[in-house]
């Protein structure tokens, strides 16, 4: 059976976004899943000492053209929330919460709350944001509060981004296929050819 491919993505990422409107179709193609796995990019950081790549001088005109020019070739709407970054915690942890027993609801979940931060500008930046959104997918907002909450689950997202970090990951998206890995939303269509061939 064929490793799913491992998507590392942040919610703060457009570029995550982007890719998340893609991956399961890609991984789909070639009889695989993709495991969509949420960490937190300024831990990386910490690491790296990388910044926010909005808030480098040019750089960050150049990203915020680039990223509409894209959100307009995948057909997908796309709006940068006034606050931005912003504080992507509690939706993975909302994430790793519901994954924890029902993974494609997970992924569900996912989708709506990138649709709300990136499609509609409104990022859930608390933990009664981001259980509000439990109800796009049949999850009581009461309950996944009381998950995001829960000091497992902190612990869960903790080691999940330490986990990114052993794994190489430093920026969202980040792919690992059988252990190759690729940065960024522009790697898909490499990752499709390389699943085709077997790699080079």
């Amino acid at each position: 059976m064929p490793q799913p491919i491992e998507f590392w993505f942040d919610f703060s990422s457009p570029y995550g976004y982007l890719a998340a409107q893609k991956i399961d179709k890609l991984a789909e193609n070639h009889r695989r899943s993709a495991s969509w796995r949420p960490f937190l990019l300024g831990a990386v950081f910490k690491v790296t000492g990388q910044q926010p790549l909005m808030s480098l001088p040019l750089k960050g005109s150049y990203a915020k053209h680039d990223m509409e020019r894209s959100a307009r070739e995948y057909e997908v709407p796309l709006q940068i929330p006034a606050k931005f970054p912003f504080l992507s915690v509690a939706a993975a942890r909302g994430f790793y919460f519901i994954d924890a027993t029902d993974p494609g609801k997970a992924r569900a979940y996912a989708k709506a709350v990138y649709h709300r931060i990136f499609g509609e500008g409104q990022p859930p930046e608390t933990g009664e944001q981001a259980a509000e959104l439990g109800s796009k997918v049949g999850i009581d907002p009461k309950t996944l509060l009381a998950g995001i909450n829960d000091q497992a689950i902190k612990d869960k997202l903790r080691s999940e981004t330490d986990r990114a970090i052993a794994a190489g990951v430093f920026g969202s998206p980040f792919f690992i296929v059988d252990g190759e890995p690729f940065w960024g939303h522009d790697r898909l269509d490499q990752i499709d050819r390389w699943l085709d061939t077997g790699g080079w």
